[in-house]
């Protein structure tokens, strides 16, 4: 849906201009892609990477930067879990601050060696590199919170790709004590 406002906002008309097939399973995109299914393949780090190093694609743009901020991760939990477990819920917001925190403290070469071992086939160079663009993207957030203007902004790409009817008011999402 991110990369169809960013094809809109820049002109394209996603349904008319382009053919997007949504039928290759995230996990195959690249090996579709290398395989020569499709002229263009939306990618996360550190795919995109090494699509990059083994000289069979190229970077040209993000879809993060293009689509705006979106409060894309999310944690749910049922309303009587969060009544029943509220010291749970605040260290659970409180590891992720602190992650956030991390990263946005340390250079790209430390959070690179602290992330190494999620990514068994990237070298730390790679993963240096891949920290980097993400953080040149204004990737990471500062705080577990998002804001109501990216709250409707997200719907505004919901709707634009006819997965949203109504628009859901931002008290809704907010669950307070």
């Amino acid at each position: 849906m991110t990369f169809e406002w960013a094809l809109r906002e820049n002109g394209i008309d996603p349904k008319m201009d382009v053919d997007i097939d949504t039928s290759v399973a995230f996990a195959a995109m690249s090996s579709a892609f290398i395989g020569g299914q499709g002229d263009f393949v939306t990618l996360f780090e550190p795919n995109a990477l090494q699509i990059e190093k083994q000289g069979l694609g190229y970077v040209v743009a993000s879809i993060g930067e293009l689509g705006g901020v979106v409060p894309y991760t999310s944690y749910s939990a049922r309303i009587s879990y969060l009544d029943e477990n509220p010291e749970i819920i605040e260290k659970f917001r409180r590891a992720i601050q602190k992650g956030l925190d991390y990263v946005h403290e340390n250079s790209d070469k430390d959070v690179a060696k602290t992330i190494l071992k999620q990514f068994p086939d990237t070298s730390l160079n790679d993963l240096e590199n891949v920290v980097k663009r993400y953080r040149e993207a204004d990737t990471w957030p500062k705080t577990t919170s998002f804001s109501e203007e990216s709250f409707y902004h997200l719907q505004k790409i919901m709707k634009a790709s006819g997965e949203l009817q109504e628009q859901v008011d931002y008290s809704k999402l907010i669950y307070e004590k």
